[in-house]
C-alpha cells in the first residue's frame, strides 16, 4: 500500500539498533510517508541528527527546552500533527516512561501529550526484555492500547548473547506502519482461513532428515496478506528461517504427522490454502540413536513408506472449509499436473508453480504461478512472492464474499 498522505512522527531510543532507523527513514519515504524525527540525547551516540536530516528531508527535534522549536509548544504540535507515532529502538528506559507517565525530555512528552496510534519497536539485552519490570510495562502499554512490534530473537549487536530482544527490521516495522494507518475495506473480516507453509523434516535419526527447498516465502506471504484483509489467519508452519508474520496465529510443527494433526485440530475454518512443500516419504522407522557408518557394510537401508496427504484430507472432510486450495510445485508437465490434482485432492484451486530451477520458485524471492480451476487456467506473470500473495488474498476474498458473516 502507499503511505503517500501519511504522517509519521518516528522517536529513536538510544540503542545500537539506531542505526536501522536510518533505513526505516528511506523506506517510509519511498512509500510517500513524511517522516519527522525526535531523537533522545541517548540516540545521538549512535546516529547524528545530521544523518537522520539529511534522509527525512526536515527538521530533526532533539532538546525539550530548544526556544526555536517550542516557541508554539512544539512537542504538543508535534504530537497532534503525526497520523501515528513510531518509537524504534523503543529501550526499556523509554518503555519504562510511557508506562508510568514520565515526562522529562522531549520523545516522553511528546509520547505523555499524543491522542494518536503509537506503535513501538523494543530493542534491548534478552536479560533486559525478560525482567519482571520489563514485563510489567509491557503488560501496562498493551493494556493502554500501544502496538507493538518484535523484538526478535537473534544474536545481540553489542555481545554474543543470543535471544529475544532484538529489533524488528525496517521492512518489518514498515509493514506493521502500514497495517495500523490501513483505513482500506477488509473484505476477509470474520473469515477464519488456515493456510500451511514452508517444509517438513522428516527424522531418519536424531541428526538426520528428509526434507526440501521450500523456504516458506510464499505461504507466510500469503499468509500475512490474508491478514491485511481483516481475516483470522492461522499459520500452520514447518521449520523455516522466517520470523512469524504480524496480525497471524502461528503454530509451529515440524513433521508431516504433526501438520496434519495441527490442521486437523484447526478445523472447521472457512478455507484452507495449502502451500507446505510436504515431504512425501519419511523414515517407516526412526532409529533412536545415531546411525554410524560402517567401513564397508555400504549404504544402510532405509524403508519408506507414504505420508499423510492433507490436502486430501481436507478437501474431501467432513468439516470441509467451503474454499480449498492447494499448490502444486512440479518440474514437467506443470498444467496437465495440476489439473489431475484438483480433482484427486477435492480441491477448488490449485495454484502451479514450476520448481526446476534451483534458486526460483522454491527458495527465490519471485514465483510464476498458474491458477488451474474447474473451469480454465489463469496464467499469472512473473512477480514477487508479495504481490503473488496479495493478489491471491484478493482472490479468496472474492470467492468467499457469498458466505455470510
Amino acid at each position: 500500500m502507499t503511505l503517500s498522505d501519511k504522517n509519521i512522527l518516528l522517536i529513536i531510543g538510544g540503542g545500537i539498533a539506531a542505526y536501522k532507523c536510518l533505513d526505516l527513514i528511506r523506506r517510509l519515504r519511498e512509500r510517500g510517508a513524511s517522516v519527522r524525527c525526535v531523537m533522545t540525547h541517548a540516540a545521538q551516540q549512535f546516529v547524528t541528527p545530521l544523518s537522520v536530516g539529511a534522509l527525512s528531508a526536515d527538521h530533526v527535534f532533539t532538546d525539550l527546552f530548544e526556544r526555536q522549536d517550542e516557541h508554539d509548544v512544539g512537542h504538543i504540535r508535534l504530537s497532534r500533527e503525526a497520523d501515528l507515532i513510531v518509537v524504534a529502538p523503543a529501550t526499556a528506559d523509554l518503555m519504562a516512561k510511557l508506562a508510568n507517565g514520565l515526562a522529562n525530555d522531549l520523545a516522553s512528552t511528546v509520547l505523555l501529550a499524543t491522542d494518536k496510534p503509537v506503535l513501538v519497536a523494543p530493542a534491548m539485552n534478552p536479560r533486559m526484555w525478560a525482567h519482571k519490570a520489563t514485563l510489567r510495562n509491557v503488560a501496562t502499554l498493551r493494556a493502554d492500547g500501544v502496538h507493538f512490534v518484535g523484538p526478535r530473537k537473534g544474536e545481540m549487536a553489542e555481545s554474543n548473547e543470543t535471544g529475544e530482544g532484538r529489533m524488528a527490521e525496517p521492512l518489518e516495522i514498515v509493514a506493521a506502519i502500514e497495517s495500523l494507518v490501513d483505513t482500506a475495506p477488509k473484505p476477509l473480516a470474520g473469515k477464519r482461513i488456515i493456510i500451511t507453509s514452508g517444509p517438513t523434516h522428516e527424522p531418519i535419526d536424531p541428526v538426520r532428515y528428509i526434507a526440501n527447498r521450500s523456504s516458506g516465502k510464499q505461504g507466510h506471504a500469503i499468509a500475512a496478506a490474508l491478514a491485511r484483509l481483516g481475516a483470522d489467519v492461522q499459520l500452520v508452519s514447518g521449520p523455516v528461517d522466517l520470523d512469524d508474520p504480524d496480525g497471524v496465529s502461528t503454530n509451529h510443527v515440524q513433521t508431516a504427522r504433526e501438520m496434519e494433526a495441527q490442521v486437523h485440530a484447526l478445523l472447521p475454518a472457512d478455507a484452507a490454502i495449502f502451500v507446505a512443500a510436504v515431504a512425501d516419504w519419511r523414515s517407516a522407522d526412526s532409529a533412536d540413536e545415531k546411525i554410524k557408518k560402517v567401513a564397508g557394510a555400504g549404504a544402510p537401508a532405509i524403508q519408506m513408506v507414504e505420508n499423510p496427504d492433507i490436502l486430501a484430507g481436507v478437501g474431501h472432510h467432513k468439516n470441509r472449509p467451503y474454499l480449498v486450495i492447494g499448490f502444486a510445485a512440479e518440474t514437467q508437465n506443470m498444467i496437465d499436473n495440476a489439473k489431475a490434482k484438483l480433482k484427486k485432492k477435492g480441491a477448488d484451486l490449485i495454484v502451479a508453480n514450476d520448481v526446476s530451477h534451483q534458486g526460483g520458485a522454491m527458495g527465490g524471492d519471485d514465483n510464476m504461478v498458474s491458477i488451474i480451476s474447474r473451469t480454465g487456467t489463469d496464467e499469472w506473470p512473473r512477480m514477487p512472492k508479495e504481490a503473488v500473495a496479495a493478489r491471491l488474498a484478493l482472490l479468496v476474498a472474492e470467492r468467499l464474499k457469498t458466505i455470510s458473516v
